[in-house]
């Protein structure tokens, strides 16, 4: 799609054809792309907005990393937010500090997921520990067993004995779906302890955490 036709299918009401003219624009430098992109954050349609924050992330400069936390901060619909926080982890380790501040600011849980999800793809441990140890703490049973996920994640690396610590803080937790979780999350993790609480969840009195803790055992 050439320029004044992006131009012209910015203006239509129909917003799917707004969607069609954010998405040519990845076929343009940054020096083209990134100033109409701008312009078109606070589109009064969601679905446009969530592909300028997807587009903005395939524009790597400084100009479209600024937009990205403008949109990831202050938007109004979370899944807006989302894309905007998957677009700002392309940018790699500069990004994980502002992807941290805001999981901590921003509660809601698609939001949070998708702040995890790509910083456990951008393998920064520190930063998985903290946003973990906070899903923990809040009510929002998805987000518990994302952050259970993510502790596990980290099994390999220096942190390893830190998340398991927190794990089996969990394993006897009240509440099954918590148990199941940490039955797989465990598996991750080689230390005796980790093995010695797997064990204990193959006696548990709920069926499903004994399953998840038997799972290993099942041939593929």
């Amino acid at each position: 799609m050439d320029l004044p036709q992006i131009e012209i299918n910015l203006q239509n009401p129909d917003f799917q054809y707004r969607i069609k003219a954010i998405a040519a624009l990845k076929d343009y430098s940054p020096d083209v792309a990134i100033p109409i992109l701008t312009r078109h954050i606070h589109d009064s349609e969601f679905l446009v907005r969530t592909f300028v924050a997807r587009e903005l992330g395939r524009q790597k400069t400084s100009e479209s990393f600024a937009a990205l936390l403008q949109i990831m901060r202050y938007d109004n619909t979370p899944n807006v937010r989302a894309e905007a926080a998957n677009s700002i982890s392309l940018f790699d380790r500069i990004a994980a500090s502002h992807l941290v501040q805001a999981f901590v600011t921003d509660d809601h849980w698609l939001v949070r997921r998708s702040i995890l999800a790509a910083l456990v793809e951008m393998e920064c441990y520190p930063e998985i520990l903290e946003v973990c140890l906070l899903g923990l703490k809040g009510e929002d049973a998805p987000l518990h067993e994302a952050s259970i996920d993510g502790l596990s994640s980290l099994s390999k690396s220096h942190l390893s004995d830190v998340a398991l610590a927190s794990l089996l803080q969990l394993k006897d937790s009240e509440l099954e779906y918590i148990r199941v979780r940490v039955a797989y999350a465990l598996m991750q993790f080689e230390q005796p302890s980790a093995k010695a609480a797997i064990a204990a969840l193959r006696k548990d009195q709920d069926y499903r955490v004994i399953g998840a803790a038997l799972e290993n055992l099942v041939p593929d």
